[in-house]
């Protein structure tokens, strides 16, 4: 069979040939060369005015004068956190919208089916810290202890309500792993962040809260009873309250680490001054002031260690999203 004669590429089709080829990666370097030069967008998937919006605007406005950009933090609570997950899938890949990233982005799609997936869609630039979750009733409540709690729930089955930030977060889990050992049902109460959950304990609207320690100021302010913590250690700033561990829950320990994101495909270089700017701002001591009026410390990994941890954890979390019966099929 006869082929058709391959004709040989004159010198206009050659050069631009060639300039096709490079131009992409030319692109991207003259992009990530001149970066940040207008303001960034840091998403933080929590209310505004709750604990970690505050850290996180103190941090980002640190990592902006590191990066020459004003950064602009956008709100977006509800879901548990997991809001920021569609807003990552979507989002242009430049390194101009950003996110806080929480332990529940990576729990959604092992409870439910989603359009984005956080592995895929999300580069982990930074982790920054994790959280003291405890467990707070009203100040005159007649829970003062655990084992009181647990008791009463048992004298009356179903009626124990108990707030979150939502259902699948670190909270949710951390108190039904809990209550589902001690074989105690009762009414979970998703809210979409700490102050409007924090009120609503205060004003006995609802038994039990379990949260962060956005709690820290109602406590201190003689309004809420903090019975226990989810941490391996009694906290500094509460060492007379003790931890789950304490109580004989052995595996009852949370801290749900958070750190910063970027669009899969947003050039390492950009990766590597977002890490770099961010890492600067976690250790200012203005930041480190602020995390510690919420009992945390800075939980610092860099880029690679922090995708190992991700990767880790997502396992971790699927056994025990299946132990507790909250897995899709597919994730089991």
């Amino acid at each position: 069979m006869n082929r058709p004669a391959t004709r040989p590429l004159t010198r206009r089709a050659l050069v631009g040939a060639v300039a096709s080829a490079v131009t992409l990666p030319a692109f991207a370097f003259a992009q990530s060369a001149s970066y940040p030069s207008r303001p960034i967008t840091l998403v933080v998937p929590w209310p505004a005015g709750g604990q970690t919006d505050i850290t996180m605007r103190i941090l980002a406005e640190l990592a902006a004068k590191q990066l020459g950009q004003p950064m602009i933090v956008d709100n977006k609570p509800g879901a548990a956190g997991t809001l920021v997950g569609p807003v990552m899938h979507n989002a242009t890949p430049d390194g101009y919208t950003i996110a806080q990233l929480p332990l529940t982005l990576y729990r959604a799609p092992l409870q439910r089916k989603v359009s984005w997936d956080p592995v895929r869609d999300i580069t982990p630039v930074i982790q920054i810290s994790g959280v003291t979750f405890g467990i707070v009733v009203p100040a005159d409540s007649e829970f003062r202890s655990i084992a009181d709690l647990v008791a009463w729930g048992r004298a009356h089955p179903g009626l124990l309500t108990v707030g979150s930030t939502g259902v699948g977060s670190t909270a949710h889990l951390a108190m039904e792993d809990v209550l589902s050992r001690e074989g105690v049902p009762y009414i979970h109460v998703p809210y979409k962040g700490t102050a409007d959950q924090m009120l609503a304990v205060a004003t006995k609207t609802l038994m039990v809260g379990v949260n962060s320690t956005g709690f820290a100021p109602y406590v201190e302010g003689g309004k809420l009873r903090l019975l226990a913590t989810f941490n391996a250690a009694r906290s500094k700033r509460w060492p007379q309250v003790p931890t789950m561990r304490e109580l004989g829950y052995a595996e009852a320990v949370y801290t749900s680490p958070y750190g910063i994101g970027v669009p899969a495909a947003v050039e390492r270089d950009i990766v590597r001054k977002l890490h770099d700017a961010f890492r600067t701002a976690l250790f200012d001591p203005a930041h480190l002031r602020e995390l510690a009026k919420y009992d945390q410390d800075a939980e610092y990994l860099n880029t690679a260690d922090y995708a190992r941890y991700v990767s880790e954890v997502t396992a971790r979390e699927r056994v025990l999203l299946a132990r507790l019966g909250l897995s899709t099929p597919r994730a089991e």
